[in-house]
């Protein structure tokens, strides 16, 4: 796929603020607002609606699917197959808030994600995204960012303050399950839930590897909620024994099959700044 002319470069800094990353350390979750402007969200939802329409899968009715087909149409790594969405998910602009939030020199790509949640889509259960990533350090961060404006109706994020703190907290992968028993760890814990009542195109939320989170259905009638994810992890994280099936798949095919103690930083984990 060739090059789009004229899209924004995102080369620039955003400065973020101490208390933006004073709460999302606390928190383990911060919203950023005005990441992209109009203009360069327009352009990159464009080019990424195309791709994630090019490469989904999907076939199955709403109906046929099971709780985590239902919660949203899932696209990962475009940036490995359209020359367009890497401009967006190497962006500087982007890695350098994740770096700064975390604390560190330097991140890496762990993979990215069109995360579409289709209207009447149903709710993402309670989970933790490093649940599936084999790495060794708490230092991971995903940007959650919509293309479109949404609101709360429509599969808002949703987060347990202060959960990233709790560390791994079962072995479960996301479904009806972890729901249940992650929802009530949630109540037991007695973390603060929050929830953004609306966000703009071009904001985006940031959460730790480790905080626990979810989103209810898709209440619109006929509005995909349109999401883009990028995951970055530290410079310096090395790979892990994986802990389940899920992890095992990740080490395969977002770490291209690295060893255990091996540093995170295969062809798919560039650095990026």
């Amino acid at each position: 796929m060739a090059i789009t002319d004229n899209l924004p470069e995102l080369k620039d800094n955003k400065q973020v603020t101490d208390a933006q990353i004073e709460g999302f350390r606390k928190n383990g979750h911060v919203l950023i607002p005005g990441i992209l402007n109009a203009d360069e969200v327009s352009a990159y939802r464009t080019v990424i609606n195309k791709a994630a329409n090019r490469y989904n899968t999907e076939k199955r009715s709403l109906d046929e699917r099971d709780t985590y087909g239902k919660a949203f149409l899932q696209i990962m790594n475009l940036w490995e197959v359209d020359e367009n969405v890497k401009k967006f998910t190497l962006a500087k602009r982007m890695a350098k808030i994740a770096a700064d939030l975390l604390g560190v020199q330097n991140v890496r790509i762990y993979h990215d994600q069109a995360l579409y949640k289709e209207p009447g889509g149903g709710f993402t259960p309670w989970h933790q995204d490093q649940y599936y990533w084999p790495v060794d350090t708490n230092n991971t961060i995903t940007m959650w960012m919509p293309l479109i404006d949404i609101t709360a109706e429509m599969g808002m994020l949703t987060f347990a303050s202060g959960s990233q703190n709790a560390g791994f907290v079962e072995n479960m992968a996301i479904s009806d399950e972890s729901e249940a028993m992650l929802e009530q760890f949630v109540k037991d814990k007695g973390f603060e839930v929050d929830r953004p009542k609306s966000m703009k195109a071009g904001d985006a939320s940031w959460h730790y590897g480790w905080t626990l989170h979810s989103a209810p259905g898709n209440q619109s009638q006929n509005t995909v909620r349109e999401v883009f994810t990028v995951i970055y992890i530290a410079d310096g994280a090395c790979v892990t024994e994986p802990q389940n099936k899920h992890q095992e798949n990740d080490r395969q095919r977002w770490l291209c099959g690295l060893e255990p103690g091996e540093l995170v930083a295969s062809e798919l984990n560039p650095l990026l700044l």
